[in-house]
């Protein structure tokens, strides 16, 4: 009897009841359950570009707001707004939908910004992008932030695969990326990134946003033309300043060779990839032409 009663004290669940048994299995399960399975924080979004992020990373149900223009013709995830909170970006309205999280790219006024953080809530700010990789830490960021890393990680995955079936299509093909009003993007530039990631060479070497020089175009004109918001109206519209002139209309009529719609370029996003994707496929090799 003995050594039954110590064998007992030794194991004391193993004569417990079954429900005894049951409960303590269902708390240990809780202790263990992963980040993933806990609920999201409450977050609301400040702007257009952040709404992309909060839209694509986080659960709809943890969603308080998102931006007046999340379902803009050229919010490129508007489908996804439908039913969902749109808010004021100020205090008090950002304060009544009991955020946790806050997402931003230029929304948000820096007072705005002190006081949601003074209240606890995390504010999570989206870097400007000159390439992919700034785009793949923003996605981390705020998918940290939301606790959805693994969100995060597969929309990645999705942009780089965009981003190989894109590679070299162009087979290093000259370039010349041109808005409505007769801006062009060099080096440091997310079209830049894009423009390179089909397969292209840019003719534009100065860095950064500059307006498109129309000597260099008429003494070497490019074999591309890339065309960037021609379907937003207020850009469309644009007065076009250099635009107006002979020698760009002439290389616009000439080689165009794709629109880029500007819900792929306005944020700095994975849409970039999909943009790359885009010149990729009207490649002549992929096209079938010569």
């Amino acid at each position: 009897m003995g050594r039954f009663r110590r064998a007992d004290a030794d194991h004391p669940g193993r004569h417990a009841p079954r429900a005894g048994r049951r409960l303590a299995a269902a708390l240990g399960a809780t202790l263990l359950a992963p980040a993933a399975l806990q609920a999201a924080p409450r977050v609301i979004s400040l702007d257009q570009c952040a709404d992309q992020y909060v839209l694509a990373l986080s659960p709809r149900e943890s969603i308080v707001g998102l931006s007046t223009r999340a379902d803009d013709a050229d919010s490129r995830l508007r489908r996804l707004a439908a039913g969902l909170p749109i808010r004021r970006v100020d205090l008090e309205t950002a304060l009544a939908a009991r955020p946790q999280v806050a997402v931003r790219y230029w929304g948000g006024e820096p007072r705005l910004l002190r006081a949601l953080q003074d209240r606890g809530v995390t504010v999570v700010t989206i870097g400007d992008a000159d390439d992919f990789d700034d785009v793949r830490r923003s996605v981390r960021a705020v998918a940290a932030a939301l606790g959805r890393p693994a969100a995060g990680e597969a929309l990645i995955a999705g942009m780089d695969a965009r981003l190989r079936r894109a590679a070299g299509a162009w087979a290093g093909a000259r370039a010349l990326y041109l808005t409505p009003g007769g801006a062009t993007a060099g080096h440091g530039t997310l079209v830049d990134a894009i423009l390179r990631a089909a397969g292209f060479t840019n003719v534009e070497r100065r860095p950064g946003y500059q307006v498109v020089s129309l000597e260099a175009l008429a003494l070497d004109p490019p074999r591309a033309v890339v065309q960037g918001f021609f379907d937003t109206f207020q850009l469309a519209g644009d007065s076009w300043g250099v635009g107006r002139h002979r020698i760009l209309q002439r290389a616009v009529e000439r080689a165009t060779v794709a629109s880029l719609p500007g819900a792929l370029l306005g944020c700095p996003d994975w849409g970039a990839a999909e943009a790359a994707e885009r010149l990729a496929d009207r490649a002549p090799r992929r096209a079938g032409r010569p």
